[in-house]
């Protein structure tokens, strides 16, 4: 390399605007970057201009990746030692980079690049360069000065006369040889430095791919997590509803039970009657019997004095004879006599015969007992109980059948004692060991003199009903065990219903903030973009900016895309029901591809069925979705020709009507195999498109997933290099109302100016817009940051429109609405402005009284023709004179200047680190806090409290920081916390932007 020659750097990338933006940062008077747009380029310049001293390399490119690009490189022997850093927008696994570094890269840079990391790094490595050419110089020199020492030896041996001045010419080239010795030296240690420092670097790079390998586990985690709630709430489900079931059988085995038990207790109470009557007229017989016998006994005796008084009269014959006819009369009277007494004999004999009956048709066990315990009648049914023969039982002991025995003799003991005993529960044993519960009901009988004869007993058997009784105490006790478990299951099936909810808000609050925060400083890059583009500009600039506002279109489609998924997902995609003027609705929405169309001079075609009624009721915000898609993709995928836009009506009745729409282009065409997969997420027709073309693969499955709930249809016709149609169909009611607004776009009129604007929005970005976007309209405007600010100028001054903003600090977009309209009684037009396009909700816009809505980034053409079209409909009002709110200065920068010697290399590199770290700080610090996530406020809150002492941001800010950080360590006086977090919220957006101002303030100083 020659001393005043530029030094080359090589620039691979397949994209045009990126190797621009690479040559614009590396613009250096030194430098002379040499650009590739494939890797096969590249090694066509590598091959033929081999002196490069870094290559900066994209990763993924057509054809030939950066991959298979550093391997070939690698493998020339000249060029195995020019480093090479990837640059990549994908940094997702491990493997993929340690495969970037086994291909031989030194180094990665992830997109969007950092300008001044990027010109450090390639600094670093051009640094490295011209010090390894310096010691390839040396060397150089070196093997000059040994040949010289060789020439001089030899002249030394033919010309001795000139040995003691080739002498000192000897010395002097051993001192220069030493002096360039000593300043390889100082070159090898600088190499070291070098070499340490790229050490330093791998090994930081390491710890971040741990990092993110760490991040991929846990989030694997927290999705297996996810999961197993899920199937735990199935599972939950699943057992609640087995145990409603049980709970409903055994419900149902109760009330059979109870209703069983019922029965039993009647036929119980039966048999107590039956027994009672039973015991009475046994009773009656044995008082019958007792009268009886005792006729019987008088009826002996007197036979026997007759007896007596016959041998007597056989004695006195003669007397007998006398008395013969006398005692004829008696003999007589004594037969009949005797023929009662038998035949009382005979009813006594009957009676016992039917107790005896009835005694043994009685299903339960009857015994009589002795008074000394011993067995002298039973009837058969204690024969089955005990499983013991009459002629074994009787003159047994009657204790020796229960399992029980002193229980039964503490029974049997009452009965003599009390003279009876009634229920008293004992369990007989059966000879073959089976248990019998029955429960013991004895009484005492007498003879006619009172004295105990013995006990009746009658042992009821229970069985049956204990067995009932305990199987009714196990249901009740299982039934409500089931209601307990029922309850719990229903608490955790209620929390684990919460958790999921709560989950699906995180994940919709998450959506809408990430929208928001994307969508905000995107909506100031195009907005700004545009309004540049209409300034005079040198053909570079302009070149610049169309870079700018292709990649930022492109993000705009990219975040819409994911963030319909999303929605889709989480089923909060709602369709509206409101009138709306078809024929504006389309040409609203063509009008938006017109300039892309020109640009690619294409010819756009619009046919429109004029049978098709004016106004229709549907979703015109989801019809505007589908056909944006369509012919977004249309224009994407076409470079010549036409695109047509068809809509016709296929069938019309009272109530509806049934319209065709229709995209066709002359593009590339869709293969016949992938036709089917279209529609599927993340899927395009081949990985080549995707490289050529862009985008997610998401367009056609949102489509899709916006029609068919609707209850339309989709489909495709295509051919490779002809083109495709997509159509869908859908119908839509029918109505005689007017529809709310219209959706004419309107030329800018010059001559109306007399409008005054009050636009609420809190980011300066967009208040900047706004202020511009207004200005060329010709419209009066004012700002302010928050609901509460608006209202303060509502009071003092009339607007025409307000813009109203609906996610702010304070009193936001929502709130402020509510306040004009019910308290103020205000009735002028109000615009809503939203990035949020997950939960923008034209319902609760008009529930709170705005009158339409605009979502960001905001059309120029669009929010004009909505001014215009509302302001028409309402009176002007009176203007009041305005006041400004000036801000002051929050940052001091004199304790930086200290700490840097006012070095601005320095001082940048403070500014930058602060701007870098600051916003991902702040935004944490205030998620925290809505999430109470007290130890990521905490670590948020402590990482920032340095920065205000070094960024020289008053005290008083640093003091309220270590409150914030105080509660979020013990949650305690939590009054003022919200507050202190939206002031330190302001203050640190307010340093950042003034900052960034003294950053470029001093690059520029300084260039």
């Amino acid at each position: 390399m020659k001393a005043n020659s530029l030094i080359k750097i090589l620039l691979v990338d397949d994209r045009a605007e990126n190797l621009f933006a690479l040559e614009v940062i590396l613009s250096d008077k030194h430098y002379l970057c040499v650009k590739a747009s494939s890797g096969k380029e590249a090694l066509k310049i590598l091959l033929r201009e081999q002196d490069f001293a870094v290559i900066l390399m994209d990763v993924q490119m057509p054809i030939m990746d950066g991959f298979e690009t550093v391997e070939l490189i690698r493998q020339s022997e000249k060029l195995k030692h020019v480093p090479i850093i990837f640059l990549t927008a994908n940094m997702n696994t491990p493997e993929y980079i340690f495969k970037g570094y086994q291909a031989g890269a030194v180094d990665y840079m992830i997109k969007p690049l950092s300008s001044e990391i990027l010109k450090a790094k390639v600094a670093v490595f051009v640094d490295l360069y011209k010090k390894t050419n310096e010691l390839i110089v040396q060397h150089e020199e070196k093997g000059k000065r040994a040949a010289e020492l060789i020439i001089a030896n030899k002249e030394l041996v033919f010309q001795n006369e000139e040995k003691e001045k080739r002498s000192d010419e000897l010395v002097i080239a051993n001192k220069e040889l030493a002096f360039q010795n000593d300043e390889k030296e100082k070159r090898a240690e600088e190499l070291i430095l070098a070499n340490n420092e790229l050490a330093f670097q791998n090994d930081e790079k390491e710890k971040r791919a741990d990092e993110l390998s760490i991040a991929n586990k846990e989030l694997a985690f927290q999705n297996e997590e996810k999961e197993k709630r899920a199937d735990e709430l199935i599972l939950a489900n699943k057992e609640l509803l087995f145990q409603n079931e049980e709970k409903e059988k055994r419900a149902a085995e109760l009330i059979i039970a109870n209703k069983e038990l019922l029965f039993q207790n009647e036929e119980k109470e039966k048999r107590a009657a039956e027994l009672i009557i039973a015991n009475k007229e046994l009773a009656f017989q044995n008082e019958e019997k007792e009268k009886r016998a005792e006729e019987l006994i008088l009826a002996n005796k007197e036979l026997v004095f007759q007896t007596g008084e016959k041998e007597k009269r056989a004695a006195e014959l003669a007397i007998a004879d006398k008395e013969l006819d006398y005692q004829n009369e008696e003999k007589e009277r004594r037969s009949v006599a005797n023929k009662k007494l038998e035949a009382s004999s005979y009813s006594l004999k009957l009676a016992s015969q039917y107790s005896l009956s009835l005694i043994e048709a009685s299903r339960d066990p009857l015994v009589v007992i002795s008074p000394e315990g011993k067995i002298t009648d039973m009837n058969e049914a204690l024969v089955n109980i005990t499983g013991v023969l009459r002629e074994e039982l009787k003159d047994t002991d009657f204790l020796y059948y229960f399992t029980e025995p002193q229980k039964a003799r503490q029974v049997y003991q009452e009965v003599f004692a009390k003279g009876s005993a009634a229920d008293s529960p004992l369990t007989i044993r059966h000879a073959d060991g089976k248990l019998t519960d029955v429960l013991f009901n004895g009484s005492v009988y007498k003879d006619d003199s009172g004295n105990v004869l013995g006990v009746v007993i009658v042992a009821r058997d229970v069985t049956d009903q204990k067995r009932i009784a305990t199987e009714l105490n196990e249901a009740i006790v299982f039934a409500e065990m089931a209601v307990d478990i029922a309850e719990e299951a229903k608490a955790k099936a209620e929390s684990a219903t919460l958790t999921a909810e709560n989950a699906v808000k995180a994940k919709q609050q998450f959506l809408s903030n990430m929208s928001h925060e994307i969508r905000t400083p995107m909506n100031a890059i195009i907005g700004f973009t545009k309004v540049l583009l209409k300034t005079e500009l040198s053909a570079r600039q302009k070149e610049y900016l169309l870079a700018i506002k292709l990649s930022g279109d492109a993000l705009i489609v990219l975040i819409n895309d994911i963030l319909d998924l999303a929605k889709v997902d989480a089923g909060k995609m709602t369709f509206e029901q409101t009138p709306f003027k078809m024929s504006a609705s389309i040409s609203a929405m063509v009008h938006l591809f017109e300039t892309k169309i020109q640009e690619k001079n294409l010819k756009l075609v619009k046919e429109y069925d004029k049978n098709i009624p004016e106004v229709l009721v549907g979703d015109p915000v989801r019809l505007h979705q589908i056909i944006l898609n369509l012919v977004s993709n249309a224009v994407k995928f076409t470079t010549k020709g036409k695109i047509t836009v068809s809509v016709n009506l296929l069938s019309e009745d009272e109530k509806k009507a049934t319209i065709r729409f229709s995209v066709s282009d002359t593009g590339i065409g869709i293969p016949e195999s992938k036709i089917g997969k279209i529609f599927e997420n993340f899927q395009q027709a081949s990985s080549v498109t995707s490289r050529l073309y862009g985008g997610t693969g998401l367009g056609l499955a949102i489509v899709k997933q916006l029609i068919e709930p609707q209850g339309g249809t989709i489909s495709v016709t295509s051919k490779v290099d002809e083109g495709s149609t997509f159509s869908f169909v859908l119908s839509f009611l029918k109505t005689s109302a007017d529809a709310d607004l219209e959706s004419e776009i309107l030329e800018l009129d010059r001559d109306i100016k007399t409008l005054k604007v009050l636009v609420v929005e809190d980011i300066v970005l967009n208040q900047l817009l706004m202020k511009t976007l207004l200005d060329d309209f010709g419209f009066e405007r004012d700002i302010a940051d928050n609901g509460i600010i608006a209202i303060e100028k509502l009071r003092l001054k009339a607007y025409d429109v307000i813009l109203m903003d609906l996610q702010m600090p304070e009193m936001n977009g929502f709130e402020a609405t509510d306040y004009i309209r019910n308290i103020m009684n205000l009735k002028i037009p109000i615009i809503a402005l939203t990035a949020d396009v997950t939960t923008v909700d034209l319902a609760k816009c008009k529930a709170v009284g705005m009158n339409d809505y605009i979502a960001k980034p905001v059309d120029e053409r669009v929010l004009y023709s909505k001014i215009i079209g509302l302001v028409k409909r309402n009176s002007g009002q009176e203007i009041i004179v305005k006041e400004e709110i000036i801000k002051e200065k929050c940052i001091d920068l004199d304790y930086l200047n200290h700490r840097t010697k006012s070095h601005p290399k320095l001082m940048m590199e403070m500014i930058a680190a602060y701007l870098e770290q600051t916003p991902p700080l702040v935004s944490a610090m205030k998620q925290s806090l809505i999430d109470k996530d007290w130890d990521l406020l905490y670590a948020s809150v402590h990482k920032m409290i340095p920065s205000f002492s070094i960024m020289g941001i008053s005290i008083d800010f640093e003091n309220m920081a270590k409150k914030v950080q105080e509660y979020a360590l013990n949650q305690k006086q939590a009054e003022g916390i919200p507050n202190m977090v939206l002031q330190l919220d302001k203050i640190c957006s307010q340093a950042c932007t003034e900052l960034e101002e003294e950053f470029n303030r001093i690059k520029s100083t300084n260039q």
